[in-house]
């Protein structure tokens, strides 16, 4: 996908970053996957996710808030564009504040001696000044991506320690447990009306 309004020379600015994490990829995938590790690790140091919503599934909607403390409040959002579990997770990207898309496309490798390498690219930009901000950002908050990754060194890959943000955690279940709550009656619903429900 290209963001057809950018001109040649935002079209022409390029971010790419090349990590290797010591982790295995089905890790590493897990992370970007799950809200509830995102909050424990994403974005740069001096911020943190005080919102975190995701749909993850081609075409499903993301839609997070970074803040560096009260009364700061950054938005991204974007849409899933391919999710090739644990290969390959590509997205746009938007800042709300200048409504411009982005793409980021990353790409997950096993290595040898079981660490994962991961090549992230992000195009276009809207200037170069955002796109060296966007390095540095991406850079501090992968930075922060492998310490997390170093709680999770056994079998137990659930979250560890508390997100950057008191709160946070706490929406993420809510939601989570509204939205099995909606399956659950939906399902109760459908077995009292398909017939096979019979009264004694």
């Amino acid at each position: 996908m290209t963001n057809t309004k950018a001109t040649p020379e935002q079209l022409a600015l390029v971010l790419d970053i090349d990590r290797v994490f010591a982790a295995p990829r089905a890790l590493v995938w897990r992370l970007w996957r799950d809200p509830e590790h995102l909050v424990r690790w994403h974005g740069p140091e001096g911020c943190a996710l005080s919102q975190c919503v995701q749909d993850f599934r081609p075409g499903g909607h993301w839609r997070r808030t970074m803040t560096a403390g009260p009364g700061h409040a950054h938005v991204i959002f974007g849409d899933f564009i391919e999710v090739d579990e644990p290969r390959r997770l590509s997205f746009t990207y938007t800042n709300e504040a200048d409504g411009f898309e982005t793409l980021v496309t990353m790409d997950f490798f096993e290595q040898p001696d079981g660490t994962t390498r991961m090549l992230f690219r992000q195009t276009p930009f809207i200037s170069g000044k955002e796109r060296d901000g966007h390095g540095r950002g991406w850079t501090s908050s992968f930075d922060l991506f492998g310490l997390y990754l170093a709680l999770l060194t056994d079998q137990d890959w659930g979250p560890r320690g508390r997100p950057r943000i008191d709160g946070v955690a706490e929406a993420i279940a809510a939601a989570k447990a509204r939205q099995e709550q909606a399956m659950a009656e939906k399902a109760n619903e459908h077995r009292h009306t398909d017939g096979r429900d019979v009264r004694r």
